[in-house]
């Protein structure tokens, strides 16, 4: 497969489509340049996000700055593979179908150059100091242009923009994974913890809403641990931790017929015999009391990723 072709995430939040007919009038906002991330979750009912899930609609979501790989141009549409997040599906990366008009062709940053990463729930992204731009997620990564007490200036896929420096973390080469108390697995539950009640959204990558392996995967890049992308996946690696051995931070998968059919489900371990996760449509993100969850018996396996 020929590979040259990158293009850029040049929205906040570009839904990843199952094919170009999957979206839905209502999903309009979403298929948009700028998109319209809130408008569209405010538009959608439970049945309408319950069909996200039932219609096969939704692969994934990628953050604004994203580089993907094309594979497939049709009129309106572009397939892409996300390389960041791992699967099965397609060696390259995770493949899916994203408007035309939310992805732009740029040329490389620099190799090793420094970047800034949103590490508050959502940030602007300004024009310039007195002009926003575009409402960003947690943990979207932006090249590094210049920098000042203030204000960190950066490399958006449409020229410049400016951060405030106090909502986003300066990562230069790779990140090493580290937290105050020195403990990575409390650091990825106390990460989880900020949000709390956050509507759950099926596909969900972003901190506009996540679904149950876009949380545990997002919480786990925070300490820049890459797993995979889906619960399935998730499960068969990292270290197996017998149950008596949890700790904090390790990652609870769910399956049907009470453990011994195929994996749908996974939340982080938050101690005490607790559970952090965005369950399912109808709810949000939550830490549960394990002897009273629903899902108790379907617990089939737990894994670390890290220690």
């Amino acid at each position: 497969m020929s590979m040259q072709k990158r293009m850029t995430v040049a929205v906040s939040v570009a839904t990843v489509w199952t094919k170009p007919e999957s979206p839905r009038p209502l999903d309009e906002p979403a298929l948009m340049h700028p998109v319209e991330i809130r408008e569209w979750l405010k538009l959608m009912t439970i049945d309408d996000k319950l069909d996200l899930w039932e219609g096969n609609r939704i692969q994934t979501q990628i953050l604004y700055g994203t580089k993907v790989l094309v594979v497939e141009e049709l009129e309106d549409w572009i397939k892409v593979l996300i390389p960041q997040q791992g699967t099965h599906k397609e060696a390259l990366g995770y493949p899916g179908w994203v408007p035309r008009c939310q992805l732009v062709t740029e040329p490389e940053a620099p190799a090793g150059s420094k970047s800034a990463e949103v590490i508050t729930a959502q940030a602007w992204l300004y024009r310039n100091p007195s002009e926003r731009l575009i409402e960003l997620s947690y943990l979207t990564l932006l090249p590094v242009l210049d920098e000042t007490e203030e204000w960190v200036k950066v490399k958006t896929p449409e020229g410049a923009g400016y951060l405030k420096a106090n909502e986003v973390r300066l990562i230069d080469g790779s990140l090493i994974p580290e937290t105050g108390e020195g403990h990575i697995g409390r650091g990825i539950v106390e990460q989880g913890r900020r949000f709390l009640d956050l509507p759950y959204l099926w596909g969900g990558m972003s901190s506009f809403g996540y679904d149950c392996s876009g949380f545990a995967y997002s919480m786990h890049r925070y300490f820049g641990i890459s797993i995979p992308r889906d619960a399935s996946e998730q499960a068969k690696q990292g270290m197996l931790i017998a149950k008596e051995q949890l700790e904090p931070g390790d990652l609870l998968f769910f399956a049907y017929e009470e453990g011994k059919g195929a994996i749908h489900h996974v939340g982080i371990y938050a101690g005490d015999n607790r559970m952090i996760h965005s369950p399912e449509s109808i709810k949000s993100i939550e830490i549960v009391d394990l002897s009273s969850y629903k899902l108790a018996k379907e617990h089939c396996v737990s894994r670390r990723y890290w220690s």
